[in-house]
């Protein structure tokens, strides 16, 4: 797997609207409601990371979960990292519930 170059990392930094470069790394801190909605969260994610032998570093505290992903073969980020960030984020929204839908203020017409 070879490194992307810069611009490649801009670019698909552009399609992960939350997550950052940090380095040779790409990393993202999600928010739950709770621990243990963290918890399924990490689960699914070392799952998927166990299937695709891509493992992320996690941080957890309590409701938010930190991932960083980076290539170690390719001392950089690859499409992997790339790829497993977007799986993260899917996973992420079908566990936290679509906000819910504010009245219209019937006083503001």
């Amino acid at each position: 797997m070879q490194k992307l170059t810069q611009g490649q990392v801009d670019s698909a930094m552009k399609k992960l609207k939350e997550w950052s470069q940090v380095g040779e790394a790409i990393q993202r801190t999600y928010q739950f409601s709770d621990f243990v909605t963290s918890m399924k969260f990490v689960d699914a994610v070392a799952a998927l990371a166990e299937a695709d032998q891509h493992h992320p570093d996690i941080l957890i505290r309590y409701n938010r979960v930190t991932t960083t992903l980076s290539t170690h073969d390719a001392n950089g980020i690859t499409d992997k990292d790339t790829g497993a960030a977007a799986k993260y984020d899917d996973i992420a929204k079908k566990l936290q519930p679509a906000p819910a839908k504010r009245p219209k203020d019937k006083a503001a017409g």
